[in-house]
């Protein structure tokens, strides 16, 4: 990060071990490959299962791009894209019981928590894919892996939107 830019963040969340469950990390590491060296103000972190210790980053960052599988009820495959108040309404139905994610403690509990607290970031947003497989697996199901294309496509425009993204070196 340099000095007096925004505190931007990339958080890829979710379970590597659980099939689709980890296809928050699995973005996370094709944005990145695609966009590291045009968003070096960034900060890439793969947040995995750690729940409500990823407080502190939600907490200080004044851009905020989370990378997860969401169950919002729609097909599986499905590109789903939330921002702030309707990201925040999600976050606390799941934490008072309803899905958002499936983590047990985790995203939606840190935003409810950082909402609370009011220490959200300014600029929020979800990109996430309705999942279809949570068994044991290593990889993503094929409907989320033929839909990882479109959620990182959806993930570079907000990150363009934002202005973090530099444009290529002239050659």
């Amino acid at each position: 990060m340099t000095g007096k830019g925004p505190s931007a963040v990339v958080l890829g969340v979710g379970n590597t071990l659980c099939s689709d469950e980890g296809v928050g990390v699995h973005l996370l590491g094709s944005l990145q490959d695609r966009l590291a060296p045009s968003a070096s103000d960034v900060r890439w972190i793969d947040g995995g299962t750690l729940g409500l210790r990823l407080l502190e980053v939600v907490e200080s960052a004044s851009h905020l791009l989370v990378l997860d599988a969401v169950s919002a009820g729609r097909a599986p495959g499905t590109v789903v894209e939330l921002r702030g108040s309707d990201l925040i309404a999600a976050a606390r139905g799941a934490a008072e019981g309803a899905q958002l994610s499936g983590h047990e403690t985790g995203l939606a509990d840190v935003l409810a928590l950082a909402h609370a607290r009011a220490r959200l970031p300014e600029h929020l947003r979800l990109i996430g894919i309705e999942p279809d497989d949570l068994s044991l697996g290593l990889d993503p199901s094929p409907v989320v892996a033929a839909a990882m294309p479109a959620a990182v496509d959806a993930a570079q425009a907000v990150l363009a939107g934002w202005g973090l993204l530099r444009p290529p070196a002239a050659g």
